[in-house]
């Protein structure tokens, strides 16, 4: 899979998840778990994010596999992924359809864990369908997804249908995370009633058909606090071919943070609602954990002096120019 992605380019990136990432998102959603009763992704490409609670849990510790494809060559390639690797038939449902205007599994919700990268501010019907705005989905946070960028559409939907007990990771498209209008209302939604458990900025060049940074919103419709925890992991990565690449100590570095729930400089920082209220409901990590500077320390006595002793030098070189000068035009 992941060789097709990387020669398919962009039309790869739209289906193909990297591994690495894929790792992450789904230890993020088993955090203290051993066992997870049902998986979803409702945007499922390959299957590669699903596959990865096999990996992380082991298969007899998942209760199902369950996602929608709308691209039907993509979703005929996620089902035989599943049997590549050895998932029993009853045991996943991989679905084609549209997600948005047409869900396959509301007999299966809700679910445990969900992880999806669903693609990047496509456009759906929104405000154009009068009956999307009563949607039990969608109606909650009073206002649709812009038709021109459903990102926030996907995020609702998985909301919707995440178990109280449940973690949802998703890779979003930076955008969502500040931009205004309607996108904006539903960031307010989902801040105000303490949804938004993290939000992890990713390095750039990550994934196949787009050098864009995107970042992880982690969903919870259970917290111990009424705070988002954001991580700056745009530094944790390694160059490996002509991509970045999340390396396990990066991996580590990222789950760490995440469980630690703490202050860490230039790293993670805890900020409670009210406070991301008072920032107009921006999420962007950059809003709330500072870069570090790592230009050189310059010591401005130091420099000074070197500036002085230069000066001096300088005058002293003129002066010696002006004798020779002087004794040039003397001889003439």
């Amino acid at each position: 899979m992941q060789m097709y992605a990387s020669s398919a380019g962009k039309s790869g990136g739209e289906y193909y998840t990297p591994q690495e990432v894929s790792e992450v998102l789904a230890k993020i959603t088993v955090v203290g778990k051993t066992r997870v009763n049902k998986v979803y992704d409702p945007a499922v490409g390959s299957g590669s994010l699903l596959l990865k609670f096999a990996k992380v849990l082991g298969k007899e510790n998942v209760g199902g596999f369950f996602g929608q494809e709308i691209n039907l060559t993509t979703y005929n390639l996620a089902r035989i992924n599943m049997f590549l690797h050895d998932v029993n038939y009853e045991k996943f449902d991989i679905a084609h359809g549209d997600t948005l205007l047409d869900p396959q599994h509301w007999d299966e919700e809700p679910f445990e864990a969900i992880v999806s990268n669903p693609p990047y501010s496509i456009k759906w019907e929104g405000d154009a369908n009068p009956l999307l705005i009563n949607d039990e989905r969608f109606s909650p946070a009073g206002v649709l997804a812009p038709k021109s960028k459903a990102d926030l559409a996907f995020t609702m939907h998985i909301l919707s249908w995440l178990a109280v007990n449940g973690t949802a990771a998703i890779v979003e498209f930076p955008g969502v995370l500040y931009r205004g209008g309607a996108e904006r209302k539903i960031r307010k939604y989902l801040i105000d009633n303490n949804y938004v458990d993290a939000v992890i900025q990713l390095p750039p060049d990550l994934f196949f058909g787009t050098t864009i940074a995107t970042c992880i919103i982690v969903l919870k419709r259970s917290k111990a606090d009424n705070a988002v925890l954001f991580i700056d992991a745009s530094g944790e990565f390694g160059r490996v071919g002509n991509k970045n690449k999340l390396l396990p100590a990066n991996q580590q570095h990222i789950l760490d943070a995440f469980i630690a729930r703490a202050d860490v400089d230039y790293l993670a920082k805890l900020v409670p609602n009210e406070d991301i209220g008072q920032n107009d409901y921006n999420i962007a990590v950059s809003s709330y954990v500072a870069q570090e500077d790592s230009r050189e320390v310059i010591d401005i006595t130091e420099l000074n002096d070197e500036i002085a002793r230069i000066v001096a030098r300088q005058a002293e070189l003129r002066a010696s120019i002006d004798e020779i000068v002087a004794d040039l035009e003397g001889t003439a």
